[in-house]
């Protein structure tokens, strides 16, 4: 356990942290959320920087590296359905701020890819996270910051900043019915790339399969 497997480590604790503020009626709890999950991001910029600095990349390491990232946007996916979604009563965005719809696609395919490591641990293999695994990692952790700031916006900012009739004017003119839009199609986009991802990794270990059958 070197110094980047610990920072790995840490974002389990950080995930179930930022659950609590996303979902639990707390003071300032949608920007505390924000400040954790932060925090977690750059926890997984560095733990990999020092690995490499260090010369300790291990397979430890390869292997929880990504296993914690989808423990960490798998939670706060889901706290997001268990939000009710600002002025939205049903609708084609539903009534969560994310869809339910996206987050079963993107759980499918963390499972899926999850499993498929296992798959090659048992075979002696390490499969590291791909370029497109990467780019839909970043894709995924950018939607939820968004959300986040949106979030916090709404609940903690804004009614800090306006307040009675001009508060619930904006918010029903010009914040919610945006930040609705908003948050479905960038959500949508999370759920394309997570799509594409999990098809070059069944594609790229298809030999790996056929070995297992």
């Amino acid at each position: 356990m070197n110094l980047s497997n610990q920072l790995t480590v840490s974002r389990f604790g950080m995930a179930f942290v930022m659950a609590l503020f996303l979902t639990l009626p707390l003071p300032w709890g949608k920007t505390s959320a924000l400040l954790v999950f932060l925090l977690a991001a750059l926890t997984d910029f560095w733990d990999g920087r020092l690995a490499r600095q260090r010369g300790a990349v291990t397979a430890f390491g390869q292997l929880m590296d990504p296993l914690v990232d989808k423990v960490l946007i798998c939670a706060a996916f889901i706290s997001f359905v268990a939000i009710h979604h600002p002025g939205s009563a049903g609708g084609f965005a539903g009534a969560g701020i994310v869809p339910a719809w996206i987050v079963i696609i993107i759980l499918t395919r963390e499972f899926m890819v999850t499993g498929l490591r296992l798959l090659a641990a048992n075979h002696g293999r390490v499969i590291p996270a791909s370029r497109w695994g990467k780019h839909k990692t970043v894709w995924q952790m950018v939607v939820i910051v968004l959300i986040l700031i949106g979030l916090a916006g709404r609940e903690e900012l804004l009614p800090r900043l306006l307040s009675g009739a001009n508060l619930q004017t904006f918010l029903d003119s010009f914040y919610d019915p945006y930040f609705r839009c908003l948050t479905f199609w960038l959500s949508a986009l999370a759920a394309f790339f997570t799509v594409v991802s999990g098809s070059l990794y069944l594609w790229h270990c298809r030999n790996l399969i056929r070995e297992a059958k």
